[in-house]
């Protein structure tokens, strides 16, 4: 035999002698963590007070203090406001909610969309 066939054998006698003489050891189970669900809310936040301090006739600065400026205005049309509000729970819940406030004279004149004031019924 060679040198190296003779080291080789002796090297494994010795590691198989060794895992017979130690005691068998349990090994904990690892508990992997679940993937974080990340909520993520875009847009103006539209709450239903808000939709309910419109009246016709505020000028477009009021308009700005109780809904604030849209995140994207209109290029194509000053007089119109579109505001989105968009909520993704990842497998849970997709929410998008619109509105789009319409001026005439720099006062506005109706609103469009998903929300309405109070106490009014919508369109059937």
């Amino acid at each position: 035999m060679t040198l190296r066939a003779m080291i080789a054998l002796l090297a494994a006698a010795a590691l198989t002698a060794c895992s017979a003489s130690l005691p068998k050891l349990s090994v904990p189970k690892l508990k992997i963590p679940r993937v974080h669900k990340v909520r993520v809310q875009q847009g103006n936040l539209i709450e239903q007070d808000m939709i309910d301090s419109l009246k016709p006739g505020m000028t477009r600065s009021q308009v700005a203090f109780v809904m604030g400026q849209p995140i994207a205005p209109n290029t194509f049309n000053r007089d119109r406001w579109d505001y989105i509000y968009t909520l993704d729970v990842p497998g849970v819940l997709q929410e998008e909610k619109r509105i789009s406030l319409h001026f005439e004279d720099g006062k506005l004149a109706y609103f469009t969309g998903e929300y309405l004031p109070s106490g009014q019924q919508p369109p059937e």
